[in-house]
C-alpha cells in the first residue's frame, strides 16, 4: 500500500482510549449495595432515551446514576452535568457545553452548538440536581432529544423533568443491612479498626433504621464515631428526633427524617462549628481555605480559627475534600449546604455573606487580570476554570442588587483574558449583554464592558454588535477623556479590518492604537497582540521584514513576562515568515509551538489556524494525503471559531494552496476521502496528529515532477506575502 493510501482514521487515539471518553469522577471510596438497583436502571435505559432517578435529597441518586453511567459505556462517552450550582436558567446550555468540554468562539446560541455536536454521537448525559432549574433543563432535554438519535439522558432530581418519553426511577433508601455496611465503612476510615459486631452490631442497625436508610444520614452519623460510640449516637438522635420531629409537618416523612439527620448533625456541633457551616453555605461551589478565611471570619470567629473549625466539620462529614488542578479544595454537598443557608438566612447575616463572598471574587479577577500577563498565566487559567461557580454567583448578585450593576459591569470586563483566551466566548457575551442591558452609573466599569463586548463580537464574527458596542466605547472615551477605553476601541475596531481584509485600513487603526497605548504607558497581553496583528497586516502586504522584527519584539517581551497566549499568535507569524523565506523545518517547529501553546489555553482560533498552516507545510513535504486529513480536522473546528478563514483572501491563501496542490496529487476521489477521515477526528486528536506530523512522515520515494520536492516552500508565482490566492 502506498504511503498516501495508508488508513488515515484515529490515528494517536486507541479505541480504548476512546472508550473512557467523558468526564465522570472516579469514585473515592467503596459503592456499598444497590446492585438490584443497578440492574434495573440499566434496563429502563436500554428501553428510554430519558429516566429520571427521583428521590430525597441523601438517598443516593448521584452516586447510583454515576455508577450506571460508567457501566453503561456509550461509544462517545458518559457525561456528567451539575446544575445544583448553577442559578441562572440562561446559563443551562452553558453548563452542558462546559461539561462536554466545547469551545465555540461563534454567536451560535448555545443550544446550536449542543445539537451540532450530538447529532451524530452515541452519548450519555448525566444531568443532576436540576430542580431549581427545571423549565429550562426539560426545554433543552426535550430539544436535544428529539434531533440527536444517539443521545440518551439519565436525569437526577428530587422531582420528574416532567417531559416527554420520562421514564420515572424513584430510589428508596437503602435497607437497613445495607446502611450498616455503608456505615461501617465509613466509620473505619475515620476510627481505624471499627468493625460490625456482637457489641455494636444491634446498636448500629438501629440507628440505620432510625435514619430511614438514607445514605447521607448514615454517612454524617459514621463522621461522629470518633467521639461517640454507636450507642451514644443512639441515644444523641433519640432526644434530636423528639426535639426537630415537628418542625417541618409539611414534609414529607423521609424529608423530615432527612432535615432531622441533618439538624442532629448541625446540634452535635460546637458554636464555631455550626457558625462556620452556615456561613460556607454562601458559596457556589468548591471553595479553598483562603477564601473560607477571608469571608467566613469576623463577628465571632477568628481568621486563625477557620482551619481548625474547617477540619472538625470535613471530619465529620459536612464538608468533603478534593484534588484539584489548583490543589485542596473543599465543597458542601447541596443538601448540606441548603441546610446551613436556611440558618444565615435566620441570623440575618446573608446580605453581609453575599457582599463579602463579592468582594473576594471581584479581587480575584483584578488580580488574575493582571497575573495573566506573567508566568503564571496558565495557573490563572485552571484557577478560573475552578472558581467559575463562584464567579458566576458574584456576577449574579451584582446584576440582580441595587446599586451593584457597575461592580457587574467591571467583573464581567476584568474577565476578559477568560473570554477570549480560554474559549468562553459564548458565556463572556452572555454576561457582558447582561451587565451593559443595565445602568450602572459609573463610566469606567461601562466602558472597559463596552471594549471587551466589541472584542469579544468580534472574535465571534458578530460584525454588527462589535462595531455598535466600539463606536459607543469610543464615543464615551471621547465625551469622558478616557484614553484607556478610546485606546482598546481603536485596536478592536482596527482588527475588525484586519479580518475584514481592509489592510491599509487596519494598519493606520493599529498603528493608532499602539501609539495610544505608548502615550498612556500601557503593557500587556492586549497590547502585545495589536503589535501581532499590525505584523499581520505587515506580512499580508509583503513587508515581511518589518513584521518578523514586530514579532520578535512581542516574543522577547513574552519570554522576560512569562506570557505565553500572545506569544503562540506571534510564533503563528513568525512560522508564516520562515515559510515564505524557504525555511521549512524552522517554520514547522515554530507553528508546532504556537499550535501546542494554543491548544493548552483552549483557544481554537489560535488552534485551528495553526493546523491550516500545517497542512501546507504537510503537502509539500511530500505527504498530500496527510495535508488532506489536516484540512479535513481544521473544517470540523472551524464551525466552532466562525466564518472559515473569517471569508479572508489573505488568510485563506495557504488553505486554497494546501488544497490546490493535494488534489492535484491524490485525485479529487482520494482527496475527499482523507479530508473527511479528518473530519472524523475530535479536536484532541487533530491536534495530536499535526504535532506528530512532519518530514519524518513524508514519502521515502522520490517525488515526479509535478508533486514538487519534500520541503519546497511557496513558490513564485503561487503565493506571495501580500498576494491575494
Amino acid at each position: 500500500m502506498r504511503r498516501d493510501q495508508r488508513p488515515v482514521d484515529g490515528r494517536h487515539v486507541s479505541p480504548a482510549a476512546a472508550a473512557r471518553t467523558g468526564n465522570l469522577p472516579l469514585e473515592l471510596n467503596a459503592f456499598i449495595g444497590r446492585s438490584a438497583e443497578l440492574t434495573d436502571l440499566a434496563s429502563a435505559l436500554a428501553a428510554g432515551r430519558l429516566v429520571t432517578v427521583t428521590g430525597v435529597g441523601g438517598v443516593g441518586k448521584s452516586r447510583l446514576a454515576a455508577r450506571a453511567a460508567a457501566d453503561a459505556g456509550p461509544r462517545d462517552g458518559a457525561w456528567l452535568v451539575e446544575l445544583a450550582a448553577v442559578r441562572d436558567p440562561d446559563l443551562v446550555e452553558h453548563a452542558v457545553a462546559d461539561a462536554l468540554r466545547l469551545t465555540d468562539h461563534t454567536h451560535r446560541p448555545p443550544r446550536q452548538v449542543l445539537l451540532d455536536h450530538l447529532a451524530e454521537r452515541d452519548v450519555l448525559l448525566v444531568i443532576d440536581g436540576f430542580e431549581h432549574l427545571v423549565d429550562a433543563c426539560a426545554s433543552l432535554v426535550r430539544d436535544l432529544l428529539v434531533r440527536s438519535p444517539g443521545l440518551r439522558v439519565l436525569a437526577v432530581g428530587r422531582r420528574p423533568l416532567d417531559t416527554g418519553g420520562e421514564r420515572i426511577f424513584p430510589l428508596a433508601p437503602l435497607p437497613t443491612a445495607d446502611a450498616a455496611a455503608l456505615f461501617a465503612n465509613r466509620a473505619a476510615a475515620g476510627l481505624a479498626g471499627f468493625t460490625l459486631d456482637e457489641e455494636n452490631g444491634a446498636d448500629v442497625a438501629e440507628l440505620c433504621r432510625r435514619l430511614d436508610g438514607i445514605p447521607l444520614a448514615v454517612e454524617l452519623a459514621a463522621g461522629r464515631l470518633p467521639s461517640l460510640s454507636p450507642a451514644q449516637l443512639l441515644d444523641r438522635l433519640d432526644d434530636r428526633f423528639r426535639l426537630l420531629a415537628g418542625t417541618r409537618r409539611d414534609a414529607p416523612p423521609r424529608h423530615q427524617t432527612l432535615r432531622t439527620a441533618i439538624g442532629w448533625s448541625h446540634e452535635l456541633c460546637t458554636a464555631d462549628e455550626r457558625l462556620l457551616w452556615s456561613r460556607l453555605s454562601v458559596f457556589c461551589g468548591p471553595f479553598d481555605l483562603e477564601a473560607a478565611e477571608y469571608i467566613c471570619s469576623g463577628d465571632g470567629l477568628r481568621s486563625d480559627d477557620v482551619l481548625d473549625v474547617l477540619g472538625e466539620l470535613l471530619a465529620q462529614s459536612v464538608v468533603t475534600r478534593e484534588e484539584g488542578p489548583t490543589g485542596v479544595r473543599y465543597r458542601m454537598l447541596d443538601t448540606v449546604r441548603a441546610y446551613g443557608a436556611d440558618w444565615l438566612a435566620a441570623t440575618g447575616d446573608d446580605a453581609r455573606m453575599r457582599r463579602r463572598h463579592r468582594d473576594w471574587y471581584m479581587g480575584l479577577a483584578t488580580w488574575c487580570e493582571l497575573d495573566w500577563f506573567s508566568p503564571r498565566q496558565a495557573r490563572v487559567a485552571a484557577l478560573v476554570d475552578c472558581e467559575l461557580p463562584n464567579l458566576r454567583g458574584a456576577l449574579e448578585y451584582c446584576l440582580t442588587e441595587p446599586d451593584e450593576t457597575h461592580l457587574g459591569q467591571y467583573l464581567a470586563g476584568s474577565l476578559w483574558f477568560y473570554w477570549v483566551g480560554c474559549g468562553r466566548l459564548a458565556e463572556g457575551r452572555h454576561w457582558l449583554d447582561r451587565a451593559l442591558e443595565l445602568d450602572g452609573g459609573h463610566d469606567d466599569s461601562r466602558l472597559k464592558a463596552l471594549w471587551v463586548l466589541g472584542y469579544v463580537a468580534v472574535l465571534q464574527g458578530d460584525t454588527v454588535a462589535a462595531l455598535a458596542a466600539l463606536q459607543e466605547c469610543r464615543d464615551e472615551a471621547e465625551r469622558t477623556g478616557s484614553a484607556v477605553a478610546a485606546a482598546y476601541a481603536v485596536h478592536r475596531v482596527g482588527c475588525l479590518a484586519l479580518l475584514g481584509d481592509d489592510m491599509p485600513r487596519a494598519e493606520a487603526l493599529l498603528r493608532s492604537a499602539l501609539d495610544q497605548y505608548h502615550a498612556i504607558g500601557e503593557l500587556n497581553s492586549n497590547v502585545l497582540m495589536g503589535q501581532v496583528e499590525l505584523a499581520m497586516v505587515l506580512a499580508f502586504r509583503g513587508d515581511l521584514a518589518d513584521a518578523v522584527d514586530l514579532c520578535e519584539d512581542v516574543r522577547r517581551v513574552c519570554e522576560d513576562h512569562g506570557e505565553r497566549w500572545t506569544l503562540a499568535y506571534a510564533l503563528y507569524v513568525l512560522g508564516f515568515a520562515a515559510w515564505t523565506r524557504g525555511e521549512a523545518a524552522t517554520a514547522r517547529d515554530l507553528v508546532k509551538r504556537c499550535l501546542a501553546l494554543d491548544h493548552s489555553f483552549h483557544d481554537l482560533l489560535g488552534t485551528v489556524l495553526a493546523i491550516e498552516l500545517l497542512a501546507l507545510f504537510t503537502v509539500a513535504d511530500g505527504d498530500p494525503a496527510e495535508a488532506a486529513v489536516l484540512q479535513g480536522a481544521a473544517s470540523r473546528i472551524w464551525p466552532s471559531v466562525g466564518q472559515p478563514l473569517f471569508g479572508s483572501e489573505y488568510f485563506g491563501g495557504p488553505h486554497v494552496l494546501c488544497e490546490s496542490q493535494a488534489r492535484e496529487r491524490l485525485g479529487d476521489a482520494r482527496f475527499e476521502e482523507c479530508r473527511d477521515a479528518g473530519a472524523r477526528l475530535t479536536p484532541d486528536a487533530a491536534v495530536a496528529r499535526a504535532l506528530g506530523s512532519g518530514p519524518e512522515h513524508a514519502k521515502t520515494r522520490r517525488p515526479t515532477a509535478h508533486e514538487g520536492r519534500p520541503g519546497d516552500g511557496l513558490k513564485q508565482g503561487e503565493l506571495r506575502p501580500g498576494q491575494r490566492a
